[in-house]
């Protein structure tokens, strides 16, 4: 009994002396623990996706290992090979985390350079709003593209760079609605056919004047001015404003744009909606033709009409009309007591190539 009683001791005491004295587990265990988690954070299934997924497969492995070996008993376990394992796992994961540091300042590099060509281009937009009365509509688009950019700017700043990027993709579509809406207009004030008629309307009017020494009266509606010429030269000229949809020739009622064309005036309303007025006769044959062909084409909705009532008015030179041509009142009393019925009226978008809406958009890619 007594000898039973000292071997069991004796088994006690020699594990309590092997147990005190069993492998420690490996710090290296509790590091790359602390290191998957820290590249986590960092957005490693964002930046190096398939690195980090084989890390983790390893990491993956290594843990296992070391359950099993820490799963026996106390002076059996042997860490040496978990050990290795996990420092060849630490250094690939601080290898992760210098790519993943790498690729945000790549990443940060490009959307900052987003982010001012953006800014860039939005301002240059409103700058080209702001020539035309049709500007209005992009500029709603550009507001919104503006506050994505703010946002965009702002997540920049907090290193959330793939919620900037979300938002630099949503202004591309405000910037692509604005550009849609303002730059045809601007390119028709380019177009070489395009100048080449209004010049030459320009040209016959000038010519007609001086032929027959009259007074007639031409528009220049990318200038926003309307010139009195007398015997052929300019005598006065006038600002004015244009129809809502002014830069575009007009092709139907209710487009509020404002016609081209070589008119007359038809009548003299010293009493109108506003102020004076010269009546022109808008339609003329050529605009009848235009309207006939475009409804043929679908252009036009088959009960719209032709419109009319085209006048030379008051109202103020910074007016949007519906198409008609607004003078400030006092202007208007001047032209009024110049000019007679039948008086040649010309409207064209621009006298030549290097006019203001041309220009405007000079380099604009």
């Amino acid at each position: 009994m007594v000898q039973n009683i000292n071997k069991i001791l004796f088994i006690f005491a020699l594990v309590s002396v092997l147990g005190c004295n069993a492998p420690q587990a490996p710090p290296e265990v509790r590091l790359a623990e602390e290191q998957e988690y820290n590249l986590w954070r960092s957005g490693a299934e964002i930046y190096v996706p398939i690195e980090y997924n084989q890390y983790r497969i390893s990491l993956r492995k290594a843990n296992e290992d070391f359950i099993r070996e820490k799963s026996r008993f106390a002076w059996f376990r042997n860490y040496k090979r978990v050990e290795s394992d996990f420092r060849d796992i630490l250094q690939s994961g601080y290898q992760i985390q210098t790519k993943i540091n790498e690729q945000k300042i790549i990443k940060s590099e490009n959307i900052s350079n987003q982010i001012s060509f953006l800014k860039s281009r939005i301002e240059t937009l409103k700058g080209l709003t702001y020539k035309i009365n049709e500007g209005r509509h992009a500029r709603k688009d550009l507001i919104k593209a503006e506050l994505l950019l703010s946002e965009a700017s702002l997540r920049h700043e907090s290193k959330d760079y793939r919620a900037a990027e979300e938002k630099l993709k949503d202004i591309s579509a405000f910037i692509s609605a604005a550009e849609g809406a303002i730059l045809p207009i601007f390119d028709r004030y380019s177009d070489s056919v395009q100048i080449r008629k209004w010049q030459r309307w320009y040209e016959d009017t000038v010519a007609e004047s001086r032929d027959k020494r009259i007074m007639v009266i031409i528009v220049n509606k990318s200038e926003r001015i309307l010139t009195l010429y007398k015997n052929g030269r300019p005598f006065r000229a006038y600002n004015v404003g244009i129809g809502r949809n002014g830069s575009a020739d007009k092709l139907h009622a209710g487009d509020d744009a404002t016609p081209e064309g070589r008119y007359r005036i038809i009548k003299k309303l010293p009493r109108s909606r506003y102020h004076k007025a010269l009546l022109i006769n808008y339609p003329n044959e050529e605009d009848r033709k235009n309207f006939i062909l475009a409804k043929r084409k679908g252009l036009i909705p088959a009960r719209t009409g032709i419109g009319g009532l085209i006048e030379i008015h008051g109202g103020g030179k910074d007016s949007m009309t519906y198409g008609c041509i607004s003078m400030d009142n006092n202007k208007v009393d001047e032209i009024f007591n110049i000019v007679n019925i039948g008086t040649p009226v010309t409207i064209i978008g621009a006298v030549g190539y290097n006019n203001s809406l041309s220009s405007a958009i000079e380099g604009l890619q």
